[in-house]
C-alpha cells in the first residue's frame, strides 16, 4: 500500500520568498511612521507660541489611553513594532497633553 505524502508537503509549505510579506510590512512600517509622527507638528507649534487654547486637552487624555493600551497591548503579544511606535506615541502625545496643561495655567 502506498501512502500519499503530497497533502502533507503542501500543508507544511512555506515559499522561501514572500514578496507579499514585504509589502505588509512596508505598509505596516509606514502606518506606524505616520500615526507615531502626527502628533510632532502640533508639539513643536505648541512650544514656539505657548498659544493651546483652541488644543483639547480631553482629545489627548483619551489618545493616551488609547496608545498605552496599544503599548500593552504590544507586550502582551510580544510584537516588538506594536510596543515601539505606540510607545514612541504615547510619550509624544503626553507631551503635548503637558504642554497644554502648562500653557493654559499661563493664560488664565
Amino acid at each position: 500500500m502506498k501512502k500519499n505524502y503530497s497533502k502533507i508537503i503542501y500543508i507544511n509549505y512555506k515559499p522561501i520568498v514572500d514578496h507579499s510579506m514585504e509589502l505588509e510590512e512596508i505598509i505596516g512600517t509606514l502606518a506606524g511612521i505616520f500615526t507615531t509622527g502626527a502628533a510632532v507638528p502640533q508639539i513643536i507649534k505648541a512650544w514656539r507660541t505657548k498659544k493651546v487654547n483652541d488644543v483639547s486637552p480631553y482629545m489627548f487624555f483619551v489618545l493616551i489611553m488609547g496608545v498605552s493600551l496599544w503599548t500593552l497591548y504590544g507586550i502582551l503579544l510580544e510584537d516588538v513594532p506594536i510596543i515601539i511606535t505606540n510607545g514612541i506615541s504615547t510619550c509624544l502625545n503626553a507631551t503635548m497633553f503637558l504642554l497644554i496643561v502648562k500653557y493654559k495655567r499661563k493664560a488664565v
